[in-house]
């Protein structure tokens, strides 16, 4: 029976997490939720971790309460997550949504259990410090997100050859083909409407804007060990192809699958081995036919924004992330408008302070300061 440590529990790949474990008796010693305590208790009455942490501090005394009869430990706030992230285990599966979910990620490295990752901000705004720490303390990551998992057994089919290049696919979100005249006039009600996946608000916002394929081309980058022009996004509306490598002699791998995120939650969780799942199977004659273009870069400029900071790198892809985080917050608390989220993100790469040097601390500091210009 494997083990695992579960942060970000409530959430959309949380919660269908919980279904694969439970699905394969797969053991959860810990659960974290931001601040969503009536679910995470019911989540531990039917896990029976032995650990839990609610990163709100002010609602600790509420899950202690609905918890009282249980024998599972409960901690909160970042100090709690960064604790029970390091609770040995197989896998921590970093399930948090932003930069709340850096820090865990280091000190379950620095514990040398292995991470099934599913928050892109751990190696967006520090790949460089989480690579080196895996790379000494011989821990594996295996990539939750849809498009990664698709690179990452693609690259297994390849055998060690090295990748000329990865085709990183994207829905295109529900603004397809928009002009940037139109999207001065989207609403939230219509960004959070995604065609093809169910996801937390921040995540479909990124989809809108494509900002989360910019966040997944820095992802790739550190992942996979590629340069950033050797990565093509290119926009594929049915999300049946989940991303591809190119090799030299010409030839293409892909992984193609429904668009359900059980799929590569359960192979993070299992890997090397494939399990039956419950998930519906493609029909390639039910869905008839595949489509490719060009993202419009121009109308959609927050994918040239993360390839200027990966290209400077140092803390600049951090500034772009913590700037990014801040205007989603503020395009979904109605105190911007959708179009303004890119120039946002544009004006604080701009004004932050940049370093070329990273370190937890400076990403932390980092992190202060965009919030700050901010308010």
């Amino acid at each position: 029976m494997k083990e695992i440590v579960l942060l970000g529990s409530t959430g959309s790949i949380g919660t269908q997490t919980l279904q694969v474990a439970k699905l394969h008796n797969i053991k959860v010693k810990a659960l974290s939720a931001n601040s969503n305590v009536n679910l995470l208790a019911e989540q531990v009455r039917e896990f029976s971790p032995d650990f839990v942490c609610i990163y709100d501090k002010n609602k600790y005394e509420d899950l202690k309460l609905l918890l009282s009869d249980t024998d599972t430990k409960i901690l909160c706030g970042k100090e709690g997550l960064c604790e029970i992230s390091a609770i040995p285990c197989d896998i921590t599966v970093n399930a948090i949504v932003g930069m709340a979910g850096f820090m865990p990620t280091v000190s379950a490295i620095y514990a040398g259990n292995n991470i099934a990752l599913a928050n892109k901000e751990t190696l967006v705004v520090g790949g460089e410090i989480i690579k080196r720490l895996a790379k000494e303390k011989n821990v594996n990551i295996f990539p939750i997100d849809s498009e990664h998992s698709a690179i990452f057994q693609s690259l297994l089919a390849g055998q060690g050859n090295k990748p000329k290049k990865i085709i990183l696919t994207a829905s295109g979100g529900p603004f397809r083909g928009f002009s940037s005249e139109q999207l001065k006039s989207v609403t939230k009600e219509q960004a959070l409407r995604h065609p093809n996946w169910v996801m937390g608000a921040k995540i479909t916002i990124d989809s809108a804007t494509m900002m989360n394929k910019g966040l997944e081309l820095i992802e790739a980058v550190w992942l996979f060990d590629v340069l950033p022009e050797q990565i093509e996004i290119v926009v594929h509306p049915q999300s049946i192809l989940h991303s591809a490598v190119e090799y030299e002699d010409g030839s293409v791998i892909g992984q193609l699958g429904m668009p359900d995120m059980k799929i590569p939650i359960q192979l993070a969780l299992t890997y090397p081995e494939r399990f039956v799942t419950n998930t519906a199977h493609l029909s390639l004659t039910d869905i008839g036919s595949l489509t490719f273009e060009k993202p419009d870069e121009d109308v959609f400029s927050c994918i040239g924004l993360a390839r200027k900071a990966i290209r400077i790198g140092g803390n600049m892809p951090c500034i772009m992330n913590c700037a990014n985080e801040a205007a989603v917050d503020m395009f979904l608390k109605d105190k911007i408008k959708f179009y303004e989220i890119p120039e946002k993100i544009s004006f604080l790469m701009d004004k932050i302070r940049y370093t070329e040097t990273i370190s937890p601390e400076i990403i932390e500091q980092t992190e202060r300061e965009v919030k700050e210009q901010m308010k």
